[in-house]
């Protein structure tokens, strides 16, 4: 048999033959019931529609890995239901919206918003033990043109937050809403279920070196020239989860700290992508619809509608209608994350000092895993309603240059 050399067996260090099987890190991805993220995650709320398009049409909805019917009775309340009729399991899929909640098509039982029933038509006196039957059901509630499902422990249900960049609107503003699935495209999708594990999306958010490289030198300028100057970054822990402060030196003598929050459980707030002066003005939730799927949903603060139109790309168009080459040859978010697998292999990584708004983020999630696993209240959970509204610090923020500098055009 031959062999090699000994001085060329340094040339095979490194064989993928030695490649080691790899594994996610099971406390980070599970968010079905009874699994340790899928717990914690169930301590808050969700958005599971956009307010407008929940109708009296019933529609499949899944979240935390949990298929759901949604609809909206005629008297105009949400609902949230488990889908099988308790009493022979026929699809509320199917069923009718009435006044006064859902009827399964099959024998006819109706069921409130909360899962009561208010009639079997088949039985005596309309169902003389009616009372006692309850279908699943989870409480929703609505804000910002979002309808939100709380899907934990009914005793640790906690208020539904508000956000001050989207509260005392001033006259003329309005809040935008969108659920197509993915930030910064708003394609008109079929299905928002984005193929691939939350997280992966999500922690993007505290990693604004990928913003100097996929956004701006690799791919070309996706979104702004100034993204081209690699920031000096601090990375700071606040109330209930990680900003970043992205400092830049522009050649007209002005600098930036352009301060991106990701907050606990799965919220980010992005300033501007146009690096306009200010503070952020909308907010996203970017939710685990189970392990290998998720979906954004964004309210946006704003004068005048189309502020999630379609991002153009490349070439003048939409991510949706690029190629797949083009896809190769001009990545975005979607290739750089989905890209990573359905659920990335966290064995495998080599995280680096440039990663330390991950770890960061990793670290005090797991830390609110435990708490929850113990009985405790993860952060960012309040019950009472003078607790629950969110200070948001997110915004391009410049100072002009000190009038004895000298700047240049």
């Amino acid at each position: 048999m031959k062999t090699i050399p000994i001085h060329d067996v340094s040339r095979l260090q490194g064989s993928a033959y030695h490649h080691a099987p790899a594994h996610p890190d099971d406390t980070l991805v599970g968010v079905g019931k009874g699994t340790q993220a899928g717990e914690y995650l169930r301590r808050y709320w969700h958005p599971i529609g956009v307010a407008a398009e929940v109708t009296s049409r019933p529609q499949m909805v899944r979240l935390l890995g949990e298929d759901l019917v949604l609809f909206r009775d005629k008297a105009g309340r949400p609902g949230l239901l488990y889908p099988r009729c308790m009493h022979r399991g026929t699809s509320l899929y199917f069923g009718r919206v009435e006044e006064e909640g859902i009827r399964c098509c099959y024998h006819g039982w109706l069921f409130s918003v909360e899962g009561h029933c208010l009639n079997q038509p088949c039985e005596p006196d309309g169902g003389q033990h009616r009372d006692t039957a309850r279908q699943p059901w989870y409480p929703v509630e609505e804000r910002y043109g979002l309808v939100f499902a709380y899907m934990g422990p009914p005793e640790k249900k906690p208020v539904l937050p508000r956000y001050d960049i989207l509260e005392d609107l001033e006259e003329g503003e309005f809040i935008e809403v969108n659920g197509s699935g993915f930030a910064g495209f708003a394609d008109d999708v079929k299905d928002p279920h984005v193929p691939y594990h939350w997280l992966q999306n999500w922690e993007n958010i505290v990693d604004p070196y990928h913003v100097h490289v996929l956004h701006a030198t690799f791919s070309g300028i996706q979104f702004a020239e100034g993204f081209k100057i690699l920031p000096k970054v601090d990375f700071e822990p606040v109330e209930s989860g990680v900003i970043y402060h992205a400092y830049r030196e522009f050649e007209d003598g002005r600098s930036m700290d352009r301060i991106n929050s990701a907050l606990l459980p799965n919220i980010s707030a992005i300033p501007d992508i146009d690096l306009a002066p200010g503070r952020g003005s909308w907010v996203g939730w970017h939710v685990a619809v189970d392990d290998t799927h998720f979906r954004g949903f964004f309210a946006a603060r704003t004068r005048k509608p189309g502020r999630f139109a379609p991002f153009k790309m490349h070439n003048g168009k939409s991510w949706l209608e690029l190629s797949e080459q083009e896809r190769q040859d001009f990545p975005g978010d979607f290739e750089a994350q989905g890209g990573q697998g359905a659920i990335t292999l966290h064995s495998e990584e080599h995280l680096a000092t440039s990663d330390r708004g991950i770890g960061l983020l990793r670290r005090m999630m797991k830390k609110q895993i435990a708490t929850v696993a113990e009985g405790g209240d993860p952060l960012g959970v309040h019950f009472h309603e003078e607790q629950a509204l969110v200070k948001i610090r997110s915004g391009n923020f410049y100072t002009d240059p000190a009038p004895h500098e000298t700047t240049t055009a």
